[in-house]
C-alpha cells in the first residue's frame, strides 16, 4: 500500500514533559546516569543543566554527585513546569531561558550539562560556546545526543519503515536532519569552543518494549519529530506505518521487544585563560 507524502515538515515539538517521558525520556535517564559517572565531578559543585527538559540530568546529578546547587535551563516553559512540579529541592533552581544565550555569568560553574538539547539548536555551536563560556577554568562540560543514524534503534525502525512507504519522509529522519551526531562532528565543536581533553564515547543502553503498544502508542503523543510525523498522517497512511513497523520489528518469544539505544557522548574541561571565560 502506497503513502502519499507530507508536502510541509511537521515541526519538532518538545514541550509536554509526561509525553516526551513515555516516548525517549524513560531511556535518556538511563544515559544521564551513565554520563555523569563518566564526567566524574567532585561533591559539592555547582552545576548548570542546559535545555533539561523533564529534569532527567538534573534529577541525576541530585541523585548521584551531592551538589551544592543546580540551575536547570530550558526554552519551553512546559518543561520546566514539569521539572518545578517533580523535582521539590531547594539546591535547584528552574529558569526559562535560550542555550544560545545563556543569562548567566561567565566562569561560574564547576560543570554544565545538557542531554539530547544540541540537536534541536539553531547554532550547535553557539550552545557549546555558551557552555565553555558559563564554566569555569577547571571545569568539565558533558553532554550526550542519540546516535540517530545507526543505533538509536527505536527510531530507525520508525524512519526506515516511514521513508518506505512516503519517500519524502528521508527529509525528517533526524538520523540525516542532525549530523551532529557523529564523534567526529562532537569533538570539532567542543574544540572550537576552547575546551582541552576533549573525549568522545558511546553509551549504549538497552530499551526493552514489554509489547508492541509500550513501543508504538508513545509516537502518538505529537512530541518530537518522529511523532508529529506520525500524528500528522491520516487514520489509513497510519495504519500502514504501523503494521509495516510491526513487520519489521524484533519480538521476543514473550511477545517483548529488545532493542538497544546508543548516545554519544563528549566531555571538555576549560583551560585557564581560554576563549569564552
Amino acid at each position: 500500500m502506497s503513502v502519499q507524502s507530507i508536502s510541509t515538515r511537521p515541526p519538532d515539538t518538545w514541550a509536554r514533559g509526561d509525553a516526551y517521558e513515555g516516548n525517549v525520556g524513560r531511556w535518556s535517564r538511563r544515559v544521564a546516569s551513565r554520563l555523569i559517572d563518566w564526567l566524574a565531578v567532585s561533591p559539592d559543585s555547582l552545576w548548570l543543566d542546559v535545555g533539561c527538559g523533564t529534569g532527567a540530568l538534573s534529577q541525576t546529578i541530585l541523585q548521584q554527585t551531592a551538589p551544592r546547587g543546580i540551575t536547570s535551563f530550558d526554552r519551553s516553559t512546559g518543561f520546566i513546569g514539569h521539572v518545578r512540579s517533580r523535582v521539590d529541592n531547594p539546591r535547584v533552581r528552574c529558569v526559562v531561558g535560550d542555550a544560545q544565550a545563556l543569562p548567566v555569568e561567565s566562569a561560574t560553574y564547576d560543570a554544565v550539562v545538557s542531554g539530547l538539547m544540541l540537536n534541536f539548536v539553531p547554532q550547535p555551536q553557539q550552545a557549546v560556546n555558551e557552555m565553555a563560556r558559563a564554566i569555569r577554568p577547571g571545569g568539565t562540560v558533558g553532554v550526550y545526543v542519540w546516535d540517530y543514524a545507526d543505533k538509536m534503534q527505536l527510531m530507525r525502525y520508525f524512519w526506515d519503515a516511514a521513508a518506505a512507504l512516503d519517500p519524502a519522509a528521508r527529509a525528517l529522519d533526524e538520523g540525516r536532519r542532525f549530523s551532529i551526531c557523529q564523534p567526529p562532528i562532537l569533538k570539532d565543536l567542543f574544540q572550537n569552543a576552547g575546551l582541552r581533553d576533549v573525549a568522545v564515547q558511546a553509551i549504549d543502553i538497552a530499551t526493552i518494549f514489554r509489547d508492541f503498544d509500550d513501543y508504538w502508542l508513545p509516537f502518538l503523543g505529537g512530541q518530537g519529530p518522529a511523532a508529529s510525523y506520525a500524528v500528522a498522517l491520516t487514520d489509513e497512511r497510519r495504519v500502514a506505518l504501523r503494521e509495516r513497523i510491526r513487520d519489521r520489528l524484533p519480538f521476543a518469544a514473550d511477545g517483548s521487544i529488545p532493542l538497544v539505544a546508543r548516545a554519544w557522548a563528549a566531555r571538555g574541561v576549560k583551560a585557564s585563560g581560554a576563549p569564552y571565560e
